[in-house]
């Protein structure tokens, strides 16, 4: 096209500026990009478009003289711009048409329009060109003259904006849609919020900044009843989850407060505030615009914050399920699942972690507290322990309440270690009316390059706390991979323990006990014996205390009741009448409700008489809750069975409950009776003999492997014994054997 081409529409040149316009990327302007190999096409349409304005913008203009040119210029401003006038032929015949298969195909640029231009008319695309590659208009140079040039190019701006329009409007509900499928997120009203602004934005077919705002009571998780800012776009990202107040624009301020306010929208020359309220959730949509905006773009807005509102009630009540199921609802901490889910974030990032150091802080004697002063009190100590460790730890420290009186902390070890949580519980706490004293007892794990998952690590945290809880020294302690490894020992020697005894492996073994005078046999003690898998046993030493541990001695303790019972009946029906058997009593079964009944039904169900059973109690047990021990005995002494104390001596026991108990016999320990031959003083011994009979009691010495034993504690007066030198613990069919076989010595 040349410029005589265009004499029809009386075309006025204007002076050409000297240089080509520069390409704009600013909302000021149109930017059209014009590609043809031909500079004089270049200058005149540039000359025919220049004072061309459509809705209030000009246009600005690019320029490209090549397919590759023009492809270079797509691919660097190519979302900037709003038609390419191309020449379908330049360097090859089909150069045009490759651009924009290119444009559309590779450079993924579908909102531009492309408008054809050819000085050949037999190189005309075919229409399914037109078709595939959005083609807005196709023209021959000849025929395009200045008004039907302008005519495509407003045409065009118009498809363009429309197509912009919608696209804009598409991300801004995609943002929507893509929170509301991603409600459990932290930031779920955030992304909600910032979608608003966006699509608001797309809806006018302006770039608008904006905030969303709301009361803190409306929607968030804050006392106070201040506007705090949920969502923004533009320069006011930075404000998100601040309050209002913060904002360093007083207008803003003003206009969000009174549409609050007012409950109605507001519209000025360069900004608008949208009002929202669903079912009491209400929020105020600053929107920062630059100009006024017309009475239909008013009414799209008022449609739009009507049907979004729904929206926006549904995000806050997802956002409050979120809150119940993450967060503690009294200390406003994060709860245990939310804990473990902040240590898997530090899992997964990329962060260096083996200077953090997780902490559990349990409060001593909470429960204490709520039953001495109310459950109140105790809420409001726990509310007054939260604020004070925030306080002082700050934002370095994450911190959330994973138990009823249980802290967890992350933080750095030189934040996160004993001393200085234990400063923070020097001074009390105030708890409504009262002033507490309140101490802790801390278990720590420090985070190793080699992170476990956040469930794992608050194991190995709860690990160390319970070792903190049983220490006498310390009320802290630092995880250590053998501690876990006793824990899993003990855990799997527990379920074996169980597995074993529903299996019926365990046994039940007997040592005979004798007459220190004639040496015949008066009765024996019940042995309870766990088989190892790779052979031989089990110490008693080892699996007892794991069975009180675990709870299981309560059931092994009824079944060795039960069984020894019926060994005793089936020896008094061979005629065995006279002995008795000595079965060992543990605390855990002394607390049991049914203790009592359990040993008068074993001793009706097997006929045997009462005093033919004998309950075998340590000092210790004792000692652990007297009470109860002397009720229990004194109940069944009335029974009919016979009581003695095992291990006499060893512990730390009061004579006045010992005057307490109905006993019968003392068990002499067998760290006394080795003392007769080992050089050293029988004292203890001899005492323990002699206070026997001063209250009545039978003596039996326990461990007697040699004769200068036995005769030694004959001649201190003890009356019976067992021990190797008369028989070793034995089976029941070996003990029956024994019996038969055994004769006192002459």
């Amino acid at each position: 096209m040349n410029p005589a081409e265009y004499d029809n529409d009386e075309l006025i040149f204007l002076e050409e500026e000297e240089g080509q316009q520069e390409h704009h990327e600013d909302n000021d302007t149109w930017n059209v990009l014009i590609v043809d190999d031909d500079e004089e096409i270049h200058t005149v349409t540039r000359l025919a478009l220049s004072d061309l304005v459509v809705n209030g913008r000009k246009l600005s203009f690019s320029h490209a003289y090549s397919g590759e040119e023009a492809i270079k210029v797509l691919s660097e401003h190519g979302s900037s711009i709003a038609i390419v006038l191309l020449d379908v032929v330049m360097e090859t015949d089909d150069a045009g048409l490759q651009v924009a298969k290119r444009m559309r195909e590779e450079l993924n640029l579908h909102e531009p329009r492309i408008i054809l231009r050819t000085g050949q008319p037999g190189y005309a695309p075919e229409e399914n060109v037109i078709k595939e590659y959005d083609i807005n208009d196709y023209k021959t140079k000849t025929e395009l003259t200045r008004s039907k040039l302008l005519t495509t190019i407003i045409a065009s701006l118009r498809s363009y904006q429309q197509i912009l329009t919608i696209n804009q409007s598409r991300v801004g509900l995609e943002k929507i849609i893509a929170s509301a499928a991603n409600l459990l997120e932290e930031h779920s009203i955030k992304g909600f919020c910032e979608g608003v602004v966006t699509q608001i934005s797309s809806l006018i077919g302006l770039d608008a900044g904006g905030v969303v705002c709301a009361r803190a009571g409306s929607v968030l998780d804050r006392e106070d009843d201040a506007v705090y800012v949920l969502g923004a776009a533009g320069q006011f990202a930075t404000y998100i989850n601040k309050r209002l107040d913060s904002l360093h624009d007083d207008k803003i301020i003003r206009e969000v407060n009174l549409c609050l306010q007012k409950r109605d929208h507001i519209y000025a020359e360069d900004f608008s505030v949208l009002y929202m309220n669903s079912s009491g959730y209400e929020a105020a949509v600053y929107v920062q615009l630059g100009s006024s905006i017309n009475v239909v773009h008013r009414q799209l807005l008022e449609v739009f914050m009507t049907s979004i509102s729904v929206g926006y009630e549904n995000v806050n009540l997802f956002h409050q399920l979120r809150n119940a199921a993450f967060r503690d609802m009294l200390t406003k901490l994060p709860n245990r699942n939310e804990f473990i889910n902040m240590l898997d974030e530090i899992e997964d990032s990329s962060a260096d972690i083996e200077d953090l150091v997780v902490a559990l802080v349990d409060v001593n004697h909470f429960s204490d507290i709520n039953d001495g002063l109310g459950q109140d009190a105790g809420n409001l100590l726990l509310i007054a322990i939260a604020e004070r460790m925030q306080n002082n730890l700050g934002d370095a420290v994450r911190m959330g309440r994973i138990g009823a009186d249980v802290f967890g902390l992350i933080g750095s070890g030189d934040v996160v270690n004993p001393d200085t949580i234990s400063a923070l519980f020097t001074s009390p706490f105030k708890a409504g009316d009262h002033t507490l004293p309140v101490n802790v007892t801390m278990g720590f794990c420090r985070l190793m390059s080699e992170c476990c998952n956040g469930l794992n690590i608050l194991k190995q945290s709860n690990i160390a706390l319970n070792r903190a809880k049983r220490s006498l020294t310390a009320n802290y302690e630092y995880y250590a991979p053998e501690m876990e490894e006793k824990t899993t020992w003990r855990l799997g020697m527990i379920r074996q323990l169980r597995t074993d005894f529903a299996e019926r492996k365990l046994q039940l073994w007997f040592q005979p006990q004798v007459d220190l005078v004639s040496e015949s046999v008066v009765g024996m003690e019940a042995l309870l014996r766990w088989p190892a898998p790779e052979g031989g046993f089990i110490s008693p030493v080892v699996f007892v205390p794991l069975a009180e541990y675990s709870g299981l001695i309560i059931e092994i303790g009824a079944w060795v009741l039960e069984e020894a019972c019926s060994k005793l009946k089936q020896l008094h029906d061979r005629g065995l009448d006279k002995l008795r058997v000595a079965v060992n009593i543990s605390m855990p079964q002394f607390r049991d409700p049914q203790f009592i009944d359990l040993v008068k039904n074993a001793l009706t169900e097997s006929g045997i008489d009462p005093k033919c059973l004998e309950l075998e109690i340590t000092e210790s047990v004792v000692m652990d809750e007297p009470q109860i021990v002397v009720d229990s005995l004194k109940a069944l002494k009335a029974f009919g069975v016979s009581i003695a104390i095992d291990d006499f001596g060893t512990g730390f026991s009061s004579l006045s409950y010992l005057q307490k108990l109905p006993l019968d016999r003392l068990k002499v320990d067998r760290s006394f009776v080795n003392d007769v031959t080992s050089g050293k003083s029988a004292f203890i011994a001899e005492t323990i003999v002699t206070l026997g009979n001063k209250l009545g009691l039978q003596t039996i010495a326990e461990g007697v492997e040699k004769r200068e034993q036995a005769s030694h504690m004959l001649r201190l007066g003890c009356d019976e014994a067992q021990g190797y030198l008369y028989a070793k613990p034995m089976p029941f069919d070996e003990l029956n054997h024994f019996l038969d076989n055994y004769s006192p010595r002459a």
